[in-house]
């Protein structure tokens, strides 16, 4: 990995799967994670495994929490996704409060230090226009979520249109345009 860009990967903790954005820092991935499953397995055993692929339905599958079709491996105190290649090692961390557009809420600012290699490979796929637009679906739906903001949801339909006219046909981009359907609280207020 570049030092500097953002990735997108997979963080593999003790009970959960999410895709996180990490950035390479010498020998050291940094990384934002919010509260939820995986925030909690860290501050409880801060032990991962950051891992790689190149599925993006895998990757915002995870981010959704829809079932996930995964074998695991591990080795001691770590498990990761088999057959993806990445790293396994400690996690250490800082807590702070993130604000944004959207409030205020805790994070978890890590720093990913690899201690082994995990084998594995990936599938050789051209890249993918609809992916990357799938992609960036998925991250304007979870922030719809907590946000019920009506621009995201404009977002969220353009770039649908655009993913179905790149040849998508994704049961998950199905998924979140369902689930965005649901009144916003400013279109609701403009109908009264």
């Amino acid at each position: 990995m570049e030092e500097g860009k953002v990735y997108e990967v997979l963080l593999v903790t003790a009970s959960n799967v999410t895709p996180i954005g990490v950035v390479r820092e010498r020998d050291v991935l940094r990384f934002k994670l919010f509260p939820g499953r995986s925030f909690r397995d860290i501050l409880r055993r801060p032990l991962a495994s950051i891992q790689i692929t190149n599925d993006v339905e895998l990757i915002v599958r995870a981010a959704l929490n829809l079932p996930l079709d995964l074998k695991f491996d591990g080795e001691g105190s770590f498990r990761w996704i088999a057959g993806l290649p990445g790293y396994y090692g400690k996690v250490d961390y800082e807590l702070s409060v993130w604000k944004d557009e959207l409030g205020e809420s805790e994070v978890l600012l890590g720093r990913f230090a690899p201690s082994g290699r995990i084998e594995g490979s990936l599938r050789q796929l051209p890249l993918s226009r609809a992916d990357f637009t799938l992609l960036e679906m998925a991250v304007h739906f979870t922030r719809f979520t907590v946000s019920r903001d009506p621009k995201l949801l404009r977002r969220m339909k353009l770039l649908y249109r655009e993913y179905r006219k790149l040849g998508g046909h994704s049961e998950v981009a199905e998924y979140i345009m369902e689930n965005s359907e649901k009144p916003c609280i400013d279109e609701r207020r403009e109908n009264f």
